[in-house]
C-alpha cells in the first residue's frame, strides 16, 4: 500500500507545524484528516487554528474535521474521537503531535510547567490513543505515529532539561509498551523523531529564532516520513523508533537538500538522536557547496 486515499487520521496539535504538514500530505492522497487541536482562534505569537488548518486540507484534496480539543482532558478527547467516528465511520491511524517544551532545569522549571508537559505529552499520548484503540482494531492497517524520540538512556539527554525529556520518553514509552499489548491485533505503534531541527513556529518563538531556523529541515520531511511509515504493514511495523532520514533513505530517497530551509547553513542537530544512528547516503549536517 502506497496511498493513505479514504484512510481517517486523528491528529493531535494538527492546526500548525509538523501535525499539519503530516495531515496535507495525507490529504494528497484523498484521505480524512481530524484536526483535534486547541486553537479556535488566532494565537498572538503563532500562525494557525483548526479552521485554517481545515481550509489547507480541503484545498490539497482531502476532507477535513476541526475540532478543538484539549488533549489533557478524557471527556474532551472522547467527545472528539466520537464526532470522528460519526463523521468518517472510524478510524484508521492516530497520530500523537500535540507536546509542550521548556528546555531549563529542576530549580528553573516551575511545578506548573512540569505538569503541563507531563499531562500535554505523556498523558496526552496515553489517553488519545487508549480513545483510538476501539476504532482501530476494527480498521485494516491501522496505525499509532507518536511524534517522540527514542528512549537513549544517555544522562546527556537528562541533564539540563529532565523535566522535558522524561515528558517526551513517556510518549515513547507509550508506543513500546502499546506496541508489545496490542501486536495481535495488528495495530502499529511507533515513534517518529527528526535528525535535525525542524522550522516550525513554535522553535522559532520559543527556542531559535529566525537565525536558528536557517540552520532547520522543513516540516515536509517529517511529513514525507509519516508517509512512509503508515503505509507501511502495521502488522510488521510496530515497535519502532524511527529517525526521519533513515526511513526516508530506506524507502529509497536518495536527495535531502531540498529538506534544508538554508543549503548555505550547518544543519542544527536535534536533541534525543543516540549518537551511533547512521547517516543514510545523500546526508549532511554541513552547509552545501
Amino acid at each position: 500500500m502506497s496511498s493513505l486515499k479514504d484512510k481517517t487520521l486523528f491528529i493531535t496539535g494538527a492546526s500548525r507545524g509538523i501535525g499539519l504538514a503530516i495531515g496535507l500530505r495525507a490529504a494528497r492522497d484523498g484521505a480524512n484528516v481530524v484536526i483535534a487541536a486547541k486553537t479556535s482562534e488566532p494565537h498572538k505569537h503563532l500562525p494557525g487554528t483548526i479552521h485554517s488548518a481545515a481550509a489547507e486540507i480541503e484545498a490539497a484534496g482531502g476532507k477535513a474535521l476541526p475540532l478543538m480539543v484539549d488533549v489533557r482532558e478524557e471527556a474532551s478527547v472522547q467527545a472528539a474521537v466520537e464526532q470522528a467516528v460519526a463523521r468518517f465511520g472510524g478510524i484508521d491511524i492516530c497520530i500523537n503531535n500535540a507536546s509542550a517544551i521548556q528546555l531549563t532545569g529542576t530549580l528553573q522549571t516551575e511545578m506548573k510547567r512540569y505538569d503541563l508537559m507531563h499531562q500535554v505529552n505523556g498523558r496526552g499520548t496515553y489517553l488519545v490513543s487508549r480513545a483510538c484503540i476501539p476504532f482501530l482494531k476494527k480498521a485494516a492497517n491501522p496505525h499509532v505515529l507518536n511524534l517522540s524520540p527514542p528512549l537513549d538512556m544517555s544522562p546527556n539527554w537528562f541533564g539540563n532539561h529532565v523535566a522535558y525529556t522524561m515528558a517526551k520518553y513517556t510518549m515513547s514509552m507509550c508506543a513500546l509498551g502499546m506496541a508489545e499489548e496490542f501486536k495481535h491485533d495488528g495495530i502499529g505503534f511507533n515513534c517518529l523523531w527528526p535528525r535535525t531541527g525542524i522550522a516550525t513556529a513554535a522553535i522559532q518563538f520559543a527556542l531559535a529564532g529566525d537565525e536558528g531556523l536557517r540552520h532547520c529541515r522543513t516540516v515536509d520531511i517529517m511529513a514525507d516520513a509519516a508517509h512512509v511509515i503508515l503505509t507501511r504493514d502495521a502488522k510488521s511495523c510496530t515497535g519502532n523508533f524511527f529517525i526521519d532520514d533513515v526511513v526516508l533513505s530506506e524507502a529509497g530517497v536518495t536527495a535531502f537538500d531540498h529538506y534544508r530551509v538554508d543549503p548555505s547553513k550547518d544543519l542544527m542537530p536535534d536533541f534525543f538522536v543516540p549518537a551511533d544512528t547512521p547517516f543514510p547516503p545523500g546526508v549532511s549536517m554541513h552547509a552545501i557547496g
